[in-house]
């Protein structure tokens, strides 16, 4: 191992803290080793919960009441005589397709403890989500006695679950608890390390560990969570990180590092395991540092991993945060040649009420089918040290887009992803977040990356999607959102060296340049400048046009010609369509945020001067296109090397 780094580090209750090194020639690291161990009897993958992490979230995720009084704990459930409850919920199944397609396992045990008399039994689905009793047993005066029923995973290939079902009779009560689905542990344990990138979200980060502190007697495969600090308001200011630090104990590596994004944060946790560990067997969760943690989700998706039958990447699904009873997305792909990510895979949930029906078949939304992601997100990520081994770290992006280049990198050296449901986390809702952002640049520069890594590079289809995202900001007086698009194309045009700095310089310089425009910037509704609240009425848009060439044809030629419909109005986030605020001289738009409002006016001048400057760029691209493809793909294995993420650490 190198030696160890001239820097400040210190000790919190055990944690190790670790600051950039003082001398470029030494990495740091500590004396922290991961290696395979022998199983201690059965590997849990997964407990049967009956709330969750907090009293945001619904039960009904957990388990479903289908009749009588009952009392929930966290762990544990009591039933009242005449009381039934079905975990047929998202939550409280378990997803016995994926563990059929994927891992070596053919049987899962139950067990519980159970107190009283009842019924309890395993019931399974099938791709149509047709119930079937596979397990039962009847207990009568039970106290604090283990029950337990097995189930074979064999009949879910294309789709299925299997899940605890409990009822109680006349005179019965029933209490059932610490329940836990097991199987078959490895010849040896995989180690797996978690590491969370945080900027300046502090308050979250830390209950993120709490969460995990909160849990750690039941994380039996969890042996490190680094957490890289790349903010200003740290994690370690906060009066809790002492105790945290303490109940954590030597498996916390916090380390404070330059700001590299999103992808230098995860990246750096995969650089410290591959550099610490003695085994090529090892995994990486990654998590985003501003999610509600189920921990169970780690139980579930490291367990998982250690069972599969070749090494594969394993994701986490993603709730709406903000209504935490919606499920993002099932699966997910990503349509290269169009720079559009979050496509959803056929057959999947997609922004699904998971306490709710399908409106088509009034079958509860539950994801029966077994599906296959392309790739999956970082909010909740395990990667296999082999992976790494295989295909190299992430692009130095510094964020989007880099996990979607990662999955389809590693889906090319033969590693799939696989978006493991029930094993969730709830994440800022994507459909919250305004487009009209500075960090818009990395998402289009990093898709024409990705896009000229993985796809065929159409160059025609390309070309086509930019000036359609060209035509559309400018019709509707985004010209903060066009410079964007013009200079993530122009330096995704300069080819690799773009990537250098990890996108420090990149991040300063756009937002430099959006500055300069007005609608770049979100007001109070009552403190729009020069205009009075009182004066701005909402004007709602029409119904989307049938013929949407000839009214773009319409609309360009009304805006060359200084013509518009509307002198001033206010127009809703839901509503603020190209083909609709283009008739406008002055809109008030709300963000999507709802936490204000932008101010969007027509100028001429600049529309015709970044036109100009697109059509010479889209020129350059169909010209210079191809060798720009070719210089990025000759220094992928360069960019992607534990070497160049080294000098990015300064290490």
């Amino acid at each position: 191992m190198p030696g160890k780094a001239a820097a400040a580090t210190g000790q919190a209750g055990g944690v190790v803290v670790k600051e950039q090194p003082v001398s470029p020639t030494l990495e740091a690291h500590d004396d922290t080793t991961f290696s395979e161990r022998a199983p201690q009897g059965r590997l849990l993958a997964q407990r049967g919960l009956f709330s969750g992490p907090s009293d945001l979230v619904p039960e009904g995720l957990y388990a479903e009441v289908i009749a009588g009084i009952v009392t929930r704990r966290r762990d544990g459930i009591t039933l009242a005589e005449n009381a039934q409850v079905s975990c047929n919920t998202y939550f409280g199944r378990f997803p016995a397709s994926y563990w059929q397609r994927w891992t070596v396992v053919r049987e899962v045990r139950v067990e519980a403890v159970v107190t009283g008399s009842g019924h309890l039994s395993v019931s399974a689905s099938d791709i149509e989500g047709e119930p079937r009793m596979v397990a039962s047993q009847r207990v009568e005066g039970l106290n604090q006695a283990t029950v337990t029923m097995e189930a074979k995973i064999d009949k879910f290939f294309d789709g299925g679950a299997l899940w605890l079902d409990l009822v109680t009779s006349q005179g019965q009560d029933l209490v059932v608890e610490k329940v836990r689905w097991t199987v078959e542990p490895p010849e040896r344990i995989r180690p797996t390390a978690v590491t969370i990138c945080t900027m300046n979200r502090a308050d979250d980060c830390l209950a993120n560990l709490q969460a995990l502190a909160g849990d750690l007697s039941s994380l039996e495969t969890l042996d490190a969570i680094y957490v890289a600090d790349q903010g200003t308001d740290r994690v370690e200011s906060r009066d809790g990180f002492e105790q945290v630090a303490k109940d954590l104990g030597d498996r916390l590596h916090y380390i404070i590092q330059p700001n590299l994004g999103g992808a230098g944060g995860f990246t750096r946790g995969l650089y410290e395991v591959a550099g610490h560990t003695e085994t090529e067997h090892a995994n990486v969760l990654f998590m985003d540092d501003d999610v509600l943690l189920e921990p169970d989700l780690i139980i579930r998706m490291t367990a998982f991993s250690n069972k599969t039958a070749n090494p594969i990447i394993v994701g986490g699904q993603m709730l709406n945060l903000l209504h935490p009873h919606q499920l993002h997305r099932g699966a997910e792909y990503a349509d290269l040649n169009r720079l559009e990510t979050g496509q959803v895979v056929k057959h999947s949930l997609d922004t699904a009420d998971l306490l709710g029906f399908d409106e088509e078949t009034g079958k509860p939304n539950r994801q029966e089918r077994r599906i296959d992601a392309a790739y999956n997100g970082w909010w909740s990520c395990l990667i296999p040290y082999e992976v790494v081994k295989a295909c190299g770290y992430p692009l130095p992006f510094f964020f989007q887009w880099d996990d979607q280049e990662y999955g389809y990198r590693a889906r090319a050296n033969g590693f799939p992803t696989v978006t493991l449901p029930g094993a969730g986390v709830w994440h800022a809702d994507f459909h919250w977040k305004d487009w009209d952002e500075w960090h818009r640049y990395f998402n289009l520069r990093n898709a024409m990356i990705t896009a000229a890594l993985h796809s065929p590079f159409d160059l025609n289809v390309l070309t086509k999607t930019l000036l359609g995202h060209m035509a559309r900001y400018l019709l509707g007086m985004q010209y903060a959102l066009t410079a964007t698009l013009l200079k993530a194309l122009e330096d995704f045009l300069e080819g690799p060296e773009i990537l250098r700095d990890g996108g420090v310089a990149a991040m300063k310089e756009i937002r430099e340049i959006r500055a300069r425009y007005p609608e770049a910037k979100k007001y109070d509704a009552t403190e729009v400048p020069g205009i009075p609240s009182n004066d701005i009425g909402i004007i709602n848009a029409a119904p989307r046009p049938s013929m949407q060439r000839a009214v773009l044809i319409k609309r360009v030629i009304d805006r060359a010609l200084g013509r518009h419909r509307h002198a001033l109005g206010q127009i809703p986030a839901d509503e603020a369509y190209w083909w609709h605020v283009s008739l406008f001289d002055t809109a008030v738009v709300t963000d999507m945020s709802q936490e204000g409002v932008r101010l969007r006016k027509y100028d001429r001048e600049e529309m015709f001067r970044l036109a100009k400057r697109g059509a010479k760029l889209i020129a350059r691209l169909r010209k210079e296109g191809p060798a720009v493809q070719e210089q990025y793909r000759r220094a992928m294995p360069e960019l992607t090397s534990r070497e160049n993420w080294k000098r990015l650490y300064e290490l």
